[in-house]
């Protein structure tokens, strides 16, 4: 059975991560689609929790481990979706309400001190502000934050459930 042990299912957490990954760069290499701040920050928060999975997976804890991992992929994706929401939120205002588009991310970074550019991408601006993709009547954010909460309820599973998997 697929998740039957802790180490199995940190493996799934890893390639769902992996997956939300090559999602984002065929949205953006393939379609055009091009990331705002927000979504930049989303996708760090996806390769953390994805890199506690994959740690975890390799790792292979006893129990205590197990559930220090689960909290940390846990943690990391609601971090990550506190940025999918921020961006929902932009995305609901009306156009004359939302922030004013900023410059590239790469231009910030060349020319705006390090703390700027971080306050500007985990703030978010006008650019994330635009809906520019939606499926079902959701937009990309909307669908990260429902991978965002995936991403928690099995952090969460790997903290309550009780390991069957000792380790080697």
């Amino acid at each position: 059975m697929l998740f039957n042990t802790t180490r199995q299912t940190n493996l799934m957490i890893f390639l769902g991560c992996c997956g939300l990954m090559a999602t984002g760069y065929f949205m953006q290499f393939q379609l055009g689609l091009e990331p705002c701040p927000l979504c930049i920050t989303q996708r760090v928060f996806i390769v953390l929790a994805g890199a506690w999975g994959l740690l975890a997976f390799i790792h292979n804890p006893k129990a205590l481990g197990a559930r220090i991992y689960g909290c940390l992929v846990a943690v990391s994706a609601l971090i990550g979706s506190g940025f999918s929401m921020r961006q929902l939120y932009l995305q609901s205002l009306p156009a004359d309400m939302a922030p004013a588009c900023g410059p590239p991310l790469a231009y910030m970074l060349e020319t705006f001190p390090f703390m700027k550019a971080l306050e500007v991408m985990l703030k978010g601006d006008g650019n994330c502000a635009e809906v520019v993709w939606t499926f079902m009547g959701v937009s990309i954010p909307g669908w990260t934050l429902v991978a965002f909460v995936g991403l928690v309820a099995f952090g969460i599973w790997q903290v309550l459930r009780q390991p069957n998997n000792a380790a080697i």
